[in-house]
């Protein structure tokens, strides 16, 4: 099922947002853009100056967030998330122990089914709601309003967060009436992506290792049986040698290793992914942890023993 985007969303009660990296600042400028009051909690004071220019008010104090509708988190993986709905330190109990009765926990990360269905059950036993929604895009789709937003939970509850989703994206997907099912789409279509990324890229090192131009061979394919999305724009990027994040290594492979966990506990052998797991470890452990996933075309070119232009820089820190 699916839902178009509305251009002009009705403003609602106060959203409360953690998780301020490249996506999370591109969707709070959004949200407070289409007339939604957002309250974002962030861990250094210096990050509200750049968050008030947004229109975002910030705080350092996570229980400013208390009092909201609606809590968004766009977190980088279990972990984070955990802590923050569910308490550590400095954070107190967390979302589910702060929020009101019937406010809602909205969590677009890219997570486990295990610790999604964990947070909704929580959320549940304290009379809140739970919808996960990951979507697929990045930084710059978000700025501009173009991410797909794979939604899953209570159908009222996704009512309630559809004017945000048309805030943020290009369209709503609903994956399924339990949370977790939206987390397993995401999983395996960000496997499914980094598996074209990787057969993408071996194509491309035997054509320049065949000393022939590989731009004539992704063309063709491009133009006749893999026309989608995923071939072409990152099809071009490996191309042109275009590492740029994006999408780091790092979180990538959290998301491979994810999707094989989920693999071993359904019992479906997924070997195509072990591969690409193994080549985003090489990637890494050769300091391009801070590059884009399009740098499984660097991989391959090496490991095929083709020399092509390093990037200049490597090793920037993740966007969280």
């Amino acid at each position: 099922m699916s839902a178009s985007a509305n251009d002009s969303p009705q403003p609602q009660s106060d959203v409360g947002l953690i998780g301020l990296g490249r996506m999370g600042s591109a969707m709070a400028a959004n949200l407070t853009a289409a007339g939604h009051h957002v309250i974002a909690y962030v861990r250094r004071p210096d990050q509200a100056d750049r968050l008030s220019r947004l229109g975002v008010d910030a705080t350092t104090d996570i229980s400013d967030l208390y009092g909201c509708g609606i809590a968004v988190t766009m977190l980088p993986d279990d972990d984070a998330v955990r802590d923050v709905a569910l308490g550590r330190g400095d954070l107190g109990g967390g979302l589910a122990r702060g929020l009101k009765p019937g406010a809602i926990h909205l969590c677009m990360s890219t997570i486990s089914t295990a610790m999604a269905s964990r947070l909704a059950a929580e959320h549940r036993r304290l009379g809140q709601g739970y919808v996960s929604a990951p979507v697929f895009g990045n930084p710059e789709a978000a700025k501009e309003r173009q991410l797909y937003i794979i939604a899953a939970g209570d159908a009222s509850d996704l009512a309630r967060c559809q004017p945000l989703f048309d805030s943020l994206g290009q369209k709503t997907f609903v994956g399924g009436g339990e949370p977790w099912h939206a987390n397993l789409v995401k999983l395996l279509g960000n496997m499914m992506s980094a598996t074209a990324l990787e057969m993408i890229s071996e194509a491309v090192a035997l054509f320049l290792k065949r000393g022939l131009d590989p731009k004539t061979f992704l063309d063709i394919m491009t133009g006749t049986m893999f026309g989608g999305r995923t071939h072409k724009i990152y099809g071009d990027k490996i191309l042109r040698q275009s590492y740029a994040p994006g999408f780091v290594l790092p979180l990538v492979l959290k998301d491979v290793r994810l999707a094989l966990a989920e693999g071993e506990a359904a019992g479906a052998p997924m070997p195509s992914v072990d591969a690409v797991r193994d080549r985003l470890i090489t990637g890494i452990a050769r300091g391009y942890d801070g590059l884009d996933w399009t740098a499984l075309g660097l991989i391959a070119a090496e490991e095929a023993g083709i020399s092509l232009v390093r990037p200049l820089t490597v090793g920037a820190t993740p966007a969280g």
